[in-house]
């Protein structure tokens, strides 16, 4: 998708976020198919992605993924179930109050970290599986985003997210 100006109506619309938001919840992925490590604070390497995870050290676009918690209600009512825990969905982090979507193309810090916004990050097969029947599909539009890591540092649950500035990077 290309972004609009950042001089323009929308572009500046885009480029508004005027407050903050909080990771919630942290997981690693220490190898394919293994069980999620929920933990309290991680460290983040800069173009390699968190350690421990099993995207870290690869291309860096994905060092990192953030799903919104406003989101995971939705899930669970799309797949019928009253509740996901975010393991299950396999995202590193959890984060609330600010719209994850909206930092792509954008660096923005957690914690100690920089970091920049490159795709979407969309749903894989597996969550048929770990949803059940529909699962895919709810998780359609809510899967969140993957970042790289731009500078390193530790990120911690409580932590602090927020853009650190007002114009988009990429365009």
């Amino acid at each position: 998708m290309k972004l609009p100006p950042a001089d323009s109506a929308l572009g500046r619309l885009m480029a508004s976020l005027p407050r903050s938001g909080r990771v919630e919840w942290i997981g690693v992925r220490p190898g394919r198919d293994e069980p999620v490590i929920e933990c309290d604070e991680v460290s983040a390497e800069t173009g390699a992605g968190l350690v421990g995870d099993r995207y870290a050290g690869g291309s860096g676009k994905r060092g990192v993924t953030l799903i919104q918690a406003e989101h995971l209600p939705v899930i669970a009512t799309l797949a019928g179930l009253d509740a996901v825990h975010p393991a299950t969905l396999r995202r590193n982090l959890v984060v609330s109050g600010i719209p994850v979507i909206a930092l792509k193309g954008r660096r923005f810090r957690v914690g100690d970290v920089v970091l920049e916004g490159t795709s979407p990050c969309d749903p894989c097969s597996k969550m048929e599986e770990a949803l059940g029947p529909g699962g895919y599909n709810a998780m359609r539009g809510h899967g969140g985003l993957c970042a790289r890591v731009i500078d390193g540092g530790r990120i911690r649950r409580g932590d602090t997210v927020a853009a650190l500035q007002a114009e988009l990077d990429l365009q």
